[in-house]
């Protein structure tokens, strides 16, 4: 599912200033993508045990709000503002499924079925006002809005879904990262060979990268009684950062994910 496929998805919008605003779609994006859900897990697991869970959550909505105001104040795609504020869409997502779920006592059974319906709703309501959900046809503050409302939607989707299976499914961290990582090549295998439309395989991918990334991430970091490698939350949140920003870094340096 690459940028020149996405483009074909939905009615041919006009350009405008917003368009420059989203990264093409590359295999470095798919990797980041991937890379920024697990380490969300991590260091929002991380935060809510060396300060007050209630103060956690608060720093992550301000550090969220940031983070999207710089992405709505620049008018065109800059790399480390776009990632900034997925990162911290992604620790402010596993909090609002944590506060579901902990915080409130909602079973995972009920908060993905939960977010899967809020996930529609923003879909439902994207496609009724702009007719089409191409991530390449925003070239509006409206469109934008609705874009960043389904990125938060499918973090915290799939955060609920990545602990269903791994928790109250029993599977585990490890086989529940290997079944989303089968998982999400069905949508790619489908859009390739069964004629499945760029979109929705995008955004099927999308969700997905969720769950994939953050059942390794908390893989890595949990303890050897809980199946895991025992690394600790920090060191694993510290390492995936670093990764995540030599990546960035070399976005930002090369522009290779600028769009034309």
């Amino acid at each position: 599912m690459t940028t020149a496929q996405l483009r074909h998805g939905g009615p041919v919008a006009p350009v405008g200033p917003a368009m420059t605003k989203v990264p093409q779609v590359t295999a470095v994006f798919w990797i980041i993508k991937v890379l920024t859900t697990g380490m969300g897990e991590t260091a929002s697991d991380f935060l809510a045990h060396v300060m007050d869970p209630m103060i956690a959550v608060a720093l992550g909505a301000v550090g969220l709000a940031v983070a999207l105001a710089a992405q709505f104040a620049v008018r065109r795609y800059v790399a480390w503002i776009y990632w900034t504020a997925v990162v911290m869409v992604s620790v402010f997502g596993t909090m609002a499924a944590d506060v579901l779920h902990v915080g409130l006592g909602v079973p995972y059974t009920v908060a993905t079925p939960f977010f899967l319906l809020a996930l529609a709703a923003v879909f439902g309501a994207w496609y009724a006002t702009e007719r089409t959900l191409s991530v390449h046809s925003i070239n509006t503050r409206r469109r934008e809005l609705f874009y960043w409302a389904t990125v938060l939607a499918t973090f915290a989707l799939g955060t609920a879904a990545g602990d269903l299976t791994a928790t109250t499914f029993k599977l585990g961290y490890l086989a529940s990262g290997i079944a989303f990582a089968v998982a999400i090549a069905v949508p790619a295998l489908a859009h390739a060979k069964l004629g499945l439309g760029a979109v929705t395989a995008f955004w099927s991918a999308y969700v997905l990268t969720r769950p994939l990334g953050a059942s390794f991430a908390d893989w890595m970091a949990v303890s050897h009684a809980r199946g895991g490698l025992n690394l600790g939350l920090g060191p694993v949140t510290l390492g995936w950062t670093v990764v995540i920003l030599a990546l960035v870094g070399w976005l930002a340096t090369t522009g290779r994910d600028v769009e034309a």
